[in-house]
């Protein structure tokens, strides 16, 4: 195993939260080498929509990555994190724990009443990323309906993921053909992809169980839906948001935010 695929283990109070977290974002990395920019844009929104001292809902949180950049970057943040998936949330908590100003909800977004389990009734602003790609187009624009009803009058919503556009097939593929050849190169020198880390964490004796238990809620992996940037800013538009529009986009990826 090379050290790129050497993940921390060990009991519960010697679990080292802070190299899963590493592990995490080098794995998704591997996918998407502009993930950084795109937090970077999305935090800019924030602050430009609800100023350095905002409310945030993580939607979809997984480790937690949103809120360990918005925290950084605004200390003075709250933070409510959402997930289902046990193993993502088992490292999300581990990785705040003793911190108040962040809080996790275990809840389903297929759930029509997930919304209840939060601890507050609005927020200046609701962040996703890389995840929202894992629902159909019709339980997604039910999700922004609900979105709408929790992000205050002038908070907004932004979502950054997977979004191509179907008009343009060979400019996606050449971008896809390229992208996955520099995939396979990271991989060959020691990159770790999905399923390897998912690998290590059942291997890991504090997340084996977490681990054992999202397999069983989601299966390998969930297969969604992947609109265009253009039909994201549509729905949103009719689930209540006065403005939307793309704020950034990749070759393959783009951000929409909604306006409240």
């Amino acid at each position: 195993m090379t050290d790129a695929e050497t993940a921390p283990t060990g009991a519960t109070p010697g679990t080292d939260w802070a190299a899963w977290q590493i592990s995490w974002d080098q794995q998704q990395e591997w996918y998407l080498p502009d993930r950084e920019e795109r937090f970077r844009v999305m935090l800019d929104m924030v602050e430009a929509a609800a100023g350095p001292e905002p409310r945030v809902l993580d939607l979809a949180c997984g480790t937690g990555s949103i809120t360990d950049r918005l925290l950084k970057r605004f200390p003075k943040a709250q933070s409510t994190g959402v997930d289902l998936d046990p193993a993502l949330l088992t490292i999300a908590e581990g990785t705040f724990a003793g911190d108040d100003r962040v809080t996790f909800v275990t809840a389903d977004l297929k759930d029509p009443d997930w919304p209840a389990l939060l601890p507050h009734d609005s927020y200046d602003a609701v962040l996703t990323a890389t995840a929202l790609h894992w629902l159909h187009t019709e339980p997604l624009a039910a999700l922004y309906g609900q979105i709408a009803g929790i992000v205050r009058d002038g908070g907004v919503f932004l979502n950054a993921d997977h979004m191509p556009d179907p008009a343009t097939p060979r400019i996606n593929a050449a971008e896809r053909e390229l992208r996955h050849r520099r995939m396979e190169e990271a991989k060959a020198e020691g990159a770790v992809d999905w399923s390897t880390w998912w690998r290590l964490a059942a291997a890991d004796p504090v997340l084996a169980g977490p681990t054992a238990r999202r397999f069983e809620i989601y299966g390998e992996h969930a297969e969604g839906d992947t609109p265009p940037a253009e039909w994201h800013a549509r729905t949103l538009r009719e689930a209540g948001f006065t403005e939307a529009r793309t704020v950034w986009q990749s070759p393959s990826d783009a951000m929409v935010l909604g306006l409240k």
